[in-house]
């Protein structure tokens, strides 16, 4: 009797065991599939990034090659729409989209194995997409000032969970939507609390400076910041 009990608790706790395992194989299989199919997603959407094309480009583009402009921005989650005229003349550009959301522009980090759009829309939706601008607005990046940009930390790899990585002197590559690339270099690293945002307006010397915050692995009240500027 006493032996039959014993047994029935055993495999009662075996099952638990098994399923247990299960749910944690299940659990790491879908974040490793998650990771893989974002970040792929994402550095193809990168790669394929022009910055904005007007409408006379565009109909160069299709003279000179054969073929328009369609076949290269449909790819990895690229889309365009129309966005009205660009300042000058009759163009039209068009405002590419990631997801659904406008982006301003793209940023590579060679050191960290970065590659993602970022969007101009602040919502924790976007924040699930890509990184998203802070401060001020897309329209800023890569000129003079400070354009904050924020991320979340995983930690897992994906958005800005390497933050933590960079050290002074690392390159930050970013194109933004006017098709123009600049080379920044982080040359400074530091924690700040979440509330923190007395670095947002500081003074660049009529340098383009980015600002990437991110949470920090210990607490989402705590901010992982990385200065970098234009060289």
């Amino acid at each position: 009797m006493f032996e039959s009990k014993y047994s029935k608790v055993l495999t009662i706790i075996l099952i638990i065991v098994i399923v247990a395992i299960l749910g944690l194989l299940a659990f790491l299989g879908y974040d490793y599939y998650q990771k893989y199919f974002i970040t792929k997603q994402a550095s193809e959407f990168v790669e394929n990034f022009q910055g904005d094309i007007t409408s006379e480009e565009k109909n160069d583009i299709g003279t000179n090659t054969g073929e328009g402009i369609e076949g290269n921005i449909t790819s990895g989650g690229l889309q365009s729409t129309p966005s009205g005229p660009s300042g000058t003349g009759s163009s039209t550009s068009t405002k590419k989209k990631y997801q659904g959301f406008t982006v301003a522009g793209t940023m590579r980090i060679p050191k960290i194995n970065f590659e993602y759009p970022i969007l101009e829309e602040m919502s924790s939706k976007a924040l699930e997409t890509g990184v998203v601008i802070y401060y001020p607005s897309g329209d800023n990046l890569n000129l003079p000032g400070n354009m904050v940009i924020g991320g979340h930390n995983y930690r897992n790899g994906l958005f800005f969970s390497n933050l933590k990585k960079l050290n002074n002197g690392d390159k930050i590559y970013v194109t933004d939507f006017r098709g123009k690339s600049v080379t920044y270099e982080v040359y400074s690293k530091f924690e700040a609390l979440s509330t923190d945002t007395s670095f947002y307006t500081r003074d660049t010397n009529g340098l383009a400076e980015l600002t990437l915050s991110t949470c920090t692995d210990a607490s989402n009240d705590q901010r992982t910041i990385i200065f970098a500027k234009q060289v």
